[in-house]
């Protein structure tokens, strides 16, 4: 099994395959019990170390390390010697000291994750890092699509929205043209990076026509907007954008009948899906965050060798 997990090129078919199938064997384990607490890594130390604001991910990885009785400390950079100045190899360093055994990073610039690496003997977990990537959400799409759909190998998915600033549809195209899907990128074209299939290689199509796509997709996944990440006019308005892009009730009736709705979140309801499709049985968003916690807790039980 790999040291670090800093993105989803680290994974070949067997981790990746190893990481979901442990997942399932957590999810199990913890499922039925009243007390959702396993002693595999007791005596371990995870550092969240979180340079940008999250809910989700920050939770699941402090709930996850906590279902594996390791101890967790929580770190945000507001509040910390960071407002200070202080570097990311200066925390690091710090970090080290402490005998962290393993540090999930979340930073605003790409490769943050791959320095850190260089300066702690710990495992290096990548939270997401600027718009490179953020490769456990990928893992827990993909244990998602398992999940309902019984397999990876063949089926079609179409990621839809603001790819250009999305390090969620990065680390998808990544890790599921590995397990053997086929993946179709859909959006504005100011919103498709134009070298994406060069940089992410083959088993990758792209669109600017989401209709067209829809009676072949297996998976759906809508991208939030990052108007946060914009500095520039991507699109005419965001009525415009829903209307040419957005997954409302009548898109969602095009699709083959198995077919799944996802969403990384936090949404825009109403802009790139509509309340219809975020609270049907089609969506699989709640889902997602709770199986986030499964395999967060299996990339780290993996990574720091629990037995």
């Amino acid at each position: 099994m790999i040291r670090h997990l800093r993105e989803a090129g680290d994974l070949d078919a067997a981790d990746a395959t190893l990481i979901l199938d442990t997942a399932r064997e957590l999810a199990r384990l913890t499922g039925g019990r009243e007390v959702k607490k396993l002693p595999t890594l007791r005596g371990r130390t995870v550092v969240n170390l979180f340079y940008e604001d999250s809910t989700r991910t920050r939770i699941s990885f402090e709930a996850a390390a906590k279902r594996l009785s390791a101890d967790v400390i929580n770190f945000s950079a507001k509040g910390s010697s960071v407002s200070k100045g202080e570097s990311l190899k200066d925390t690091a360093l710090t970090l080290q000291a402490m005998g962290a055994d393993a540090v999930v990073v979340r930073h605003g610039a790409s490769g943050a994750p791959h320095r850190l690496a260089n300066w702690v003997d710990g495992s290096v977990v990548n939270a997401g890092d600027g718009t490179h990537e953020h490769p456990t959400q990928a893992l827990l799409d993909a244990f998602t699509m398992r999940e309902r759909l019984g397999r990876l190998a063949g089926l079609n998915v179409t990621i839809v929205g603001d790819v250009l600033h999305s390090r969620v549809a990065r680390s998808n195209v990544v890790l599921l043209n590995t397990l053997g899907a086929k993946v179709t990128l859909v959006g504005p074209p100011t919103l498709i990076p134009v070298d994406i299939a060069s940089a992410l290689g083959s088993g990758m199509t792209v669109s600017y026509d989401l209709d067209a796509v829809l009676p072949a997709s297996d998976v759906v996944m809508m991208l939030r907007v990052q108007t946060e990440r914009m500095n520039a006019s991507y699109f005419p308005s965001a009525r415009e954008y829903s209307r040419r892009y957005g997954m409302d009730g009548a898109r969602m009736r095009r699709l083959p009948e198995h077919a799944i709705v996802m969403h990384p979140g936090p949404m825009n309801r109403g802009m790139e899906i509509s309340p219809e499709v975020a609270d049907s049985p089609r969506s699989t968003i709640v889902e997602q965050v709770a199986n986030g916690v499964s395999v967060r807790m299996a990339v780290l039980y993996l990574l720091l060798g629990g037995k």
